[in-house]
């Protein structure tokens, strides 16, 4: 059926980009499909979060985005919407169709199968058994295909996928709160609550949007946290990894107590103990590295099992060794308006520099206003 009722439903008057450009038609749907797409992060892993608009005679009949556990996909869920009005029609889509036979068959033959007229892409899968042909099998059927439409913006929205299939990694967010002197909590260790609700609202938001939140076993056996996205009608939770080599923490701890309702995983070196061996955690051994985990190591395990998205939730001397290697994508720096002097304890443990030339150097990338406090986020 077509979608009515509604301005989105038709191509908006042209718009003009930051440089004076004119938005092309194209541009526009393809907006509106990465907007699909990223209502999917958080829930898809191990596949991307894709989205999908099909539009007939300058009207959308059909979207979809990939839904959660990875299926249906997204070029699916849009062409069960259009049905049959999906023939002679254009899909825009975030990332090159699937050619590959999985739980369900190639979602490049199923465009073939509606008969479509032009589908426009993103970019290309790197992922092995794409990697281009779900591209050649729609020109094979004469399908006429574009590439690179806002090609940035998806590369983005789906860096987790694209490390986890070029570099066997997860996409790590490493998520701090200080005052604004870089404090973390009193010299007696109280940090309840630097930041206020909205920024607290925010992070909640951020669990929500990633595949798991990891923190370590010096945070949680200060602070004890829960790790769930709270007060913002959540449908689902992030997998909690509990990063702890030598199972310091108890089980009678909120993650271990809690593992029966949304996953923990808890990465050790030491032998399972009887009591988190009696938790419904998942216990994942991990190399180590002194008594540490091997953090490369680690990582490297964590997509292995289907991970894109890590959100680090845990202290300063962990934040500074994931800095020391280069295991960081992206800092989200919450900052409030409060000093707590030096006395208190620093945001960042030690980075072992010899001169300001080897400091690291994040690229800003935005900030957000959040009542008192402010959102600063960087890339490295």
């Amino acid at each position: 059926m077509i979608l009515t009722n509604s301005s989105a439903n038709c191509a908006p008057a042209a718009a003009r980009k930051s440089d004076g450009q004119d938005v092309t038609e194209d541009e526009v749907h393809m907006s509106h499909a990465l907007a699909l797409a990223a209502r999917g992060l958080g829930r898809t892993w191990p596949n991307p979060a894709v989205g999908c608009v099909i539009v007939k005679d300058r009207r959308i009949v059909g979207r979809g985005w990939t839904q959660p556990g990875g299926r249906p996909h997204a070029e699916r869920m849009a062409l069960a919407q259009a049905g049959a009005l999906a023939e002679g029609a254009t899909a825009y889509v975030t990332l090159e169709p699937c050619a590959h036979h999985g739980r369900t068959s190639p979602c490049a033959d199923a465009l073939v199968a509606a008969r479509l007229a032009r589908v426009v892409t993103a970019h290309t899968d790197p992922d092995p058994r794409v990697s281009g042909r779900g591209h050649a099998a729609l020109r094979a059927a004469g399908i006429a295909v574009t590439e690179g439409i806002l090609e940035p913006r998806a590369r983005g929205l789906q860096a987790g996928f694209l490390k986890r299939i070029t570099k066997g990694l997860p996409f790590v967010t490493l998520k701090l709160a200080s005052t604004l002197d870089g404090r973390i909590a009193t010299s007696s260790g109280e940090s309840r609550w630097i930041t206020g609700p909205a920024a607290r609202r925010a992070v909640h938001l951020m669990r929500l949007a990633h595949d798991a939140v990891l923190t370590t076993s010096a945070t949680a056996l200060a602070d004890d946290p829960d790790l769930t996205a709270r007060d913002i009608g959540a449908t689902h939770q992030p997998v909690r990894i509990l990063a702890d080599a030598r199972l310091r923490t108890p089980a009678s701890s909120r993650l271990g107590q809690s593992a029966a309702q949304s996953p923990v995983w808890v990465m050790h070196s030491s032998p399972a103990t009887p009591d988190w061996a009696a938790t419904s955690a998942r216990l994942i051994e991990a190399p180590a590295n002194g008594p540490h985990l091997d953090l490369l190591a680690t990582f490297r395990l964590l997509a292995k099992e289907g991970l894109t998205r890590v959100l680090i939730e845990a202290g300063g001397q962990f934040a500074a060794a994931l800095i020391c290697e280069n295991l960081v994508d992206e800092l989200a720096l919450f900052q409030a308006g409060c000093l707590i002097g030096g006395d208190g304890i620093p945001v960042l443990g030690p980075l072992g520099l010899a001169s300001l030339g080897d400091a690291p150097r994040p690229t800003w990338r935005d900030t957000t206003q959040l009542g008192p406090d402010t959102l600063t986020r960087w890339t490295f």
